[in-house]
């Protein structure tokens, strides 16, 4: 793409909501004399004709002065945080787009690391240092939004050079030291972009693995979460593991075939509403020994659900041969599976080799959880149970029995309770017998 068709070209790949907001942002600095640029990402993907996902706007100025400006022209509000020097402008939009749409302003900054893998201290500063700052050299351009100089592209590292030719490059040698979460990135880029890591950037990212141990759990966690939101993250992860970097923050990569398929399979019959990158981390923990795991969920320290449910992995799979055994009835696997979190069924479910087992989970998942009597607490009352324990016991039963097909209407049901009262033999196994 011609550099000389920046403008026009972020012009039309703005989203309808956006497009005016840019427009507003642009007017506004011209009014207080500030510089406006859109940098990293945006102008990156412009150069390779991708789809805009995100637009980051610098100024060189007051940022929230200006997203009060935008805002006044456009109907919107802003969000301000004066401490970071960023401001959002939030905006209802067009009616016919039925969703809002914000922008985000951040004033150009400069960074410094107290030690290796410690959050930035950040500073004003001019646009030359935010570009400095950054990652790779494929984010560090600038596309110029105000006169005297707009629609030139600013590219002080080669930025554009390095798009070309399809290379992910540091600027510095010392970026994974500042940083070692950007080992994560670049092979994020290379999997989306389809580029490779300049060699002496994977020379580096080889030799500052270790870094990696100066990063919080939840830094970690963040990179991994977006690697997997990627579109085949079986690839990032295959990559992370062959520079040392996956072993590194406690996920051995065992089995990288089978776990390619796996990861295929889920994202071929996922159900509606699956969380993905949830079921794909469930897998990985599938291929680990339970020590394994528990150090990796350690090391990353995720919310309690996601915690609870990639834990239930290792459990479950150690019953899914009792999952199998071809006289195991519906009830029987229902109370052996109602412990654990639904992530880790799914995750089993497209784990498991062995079709009966797959099939009960599959079941449980879609069908049988949601069995419940046609009966209630207030009709076992009316025919004679008491309140208590006993009452919990013939519910549940009840349950089991439609469960096995014992019972299938409410008068069936009826019956089986008034059998049940009549004496301890006649309403079929308790709770919790093998059928």
């Amino acid at each position: 793409m011609a550099v000389s068709d920046l403008l026009p070209r972020l012009d039309g790949a703005l989203s309808a909501d956006l497009r005016p907001l840019v427009r507003a942002a642009r007017d506004a600095a011209a009014a207080e004399n500030a510089r406006l640029y859109v940098v990293g990402g945006a102008v990156r993907d412009l150069l390779l004709g991708r789809p805009l996902v995100d637009v980051d706007i610098v100024v060189e100025g007051d940022a929230t002065s200006l997203s009060r400006r935008v805002a006044q022209q456009t109907g919107g509000r802003v969000e301000a945080h004066d401490r970071f020097g960023t401001a959002k402008v939030l905006h209802n939009g067009p009616v016919s787009t039925g969703h809002g749409q914000s922008l985000d302003l951040a004033a150009a900054r400069t960074e410094t690391y107290a030690r290796p893998g410690a959050l930035p201290a950040v500073q004003p500063g001019t646009l030359a240092q935010d570009l400095a700052r950054r990652d790779f050299t494929i984010n560090a351009i600038a596309l110029v939004l105000t006169p005297p100089d707009e629609g030139s592209l600013l590219d002080p590292f080669g930025g554009h050079k390095d798009i070309e030719a399809g290379l992910v490059r540091v600027l510095h040698d010392k970026s994974f030291v500042d940083d070692a979460t950007r080992i994560f990135r670049a092979v994020r880029y290379e999997q989306r972009l389809g580029f490779r890591m300049e060699p002496q950037t994977e020379s580096l990212a080889r030799r500052d693995i270790r870094y990696l141990d100066a990063i919080s759990g939840d830094r970690v966690r963040n990179e991994l979460d977006l690697l997997l939101r990627e579109d085949a993250p079986e690839r990032g992860l295959a990559r992370l593991a062959e520079i040392g970097a996956l072993e590194r923050v406690g996920l051995p990569w065992h089995d990288a075939a089978w776990l390619s398929v796996k990861f295929a399979q889920a994202r071929r019959a996922a159900p509606p509403g699956a969380l993905l990158p949830e079921i794909y981390l469930g897998l990985l923990i599938y291929t680990m020994s339970l020590e394994e795991a528990s150090a990796a969920l350690q090391r990353l320290n995720f919310p309690r659900a996601t915690d609870q449910a990639l834990r239930d992995v290792g459990p479950l799979k150690a019953r899914l041969a009792d999952l199998a055994r071809p006289d195991l009835q519906a009830s029987a696997a229902v109370h052996m599976l109602e412990r654990f979190q639904p992530a880790a069924l799914q995750t089993c479910a497209f784990a498991c080799d062995d079709e009966a087992a797959r099939e009960r989970l599959r079941r449980y998942l879609a069908e049988w959880r949601y069995v419940k009597s046609a009966l209630d607490g207030h009709d076992l009352a009316r025919l004679g149970v008491a309140q208590g324990p006993r009452m919990g016991q013939l519910l549940t039963s009840l349950r089991d029995a439609r469960l096995d097909g014992q019972v299938r209407s409410r008068e069936d049901e009826e019956s089986w309770v008034r059998r049940a009262l009549a004496g301890p033999t006649s309403a079929g196994p308790r709770h919790g017998e093998q059928r």
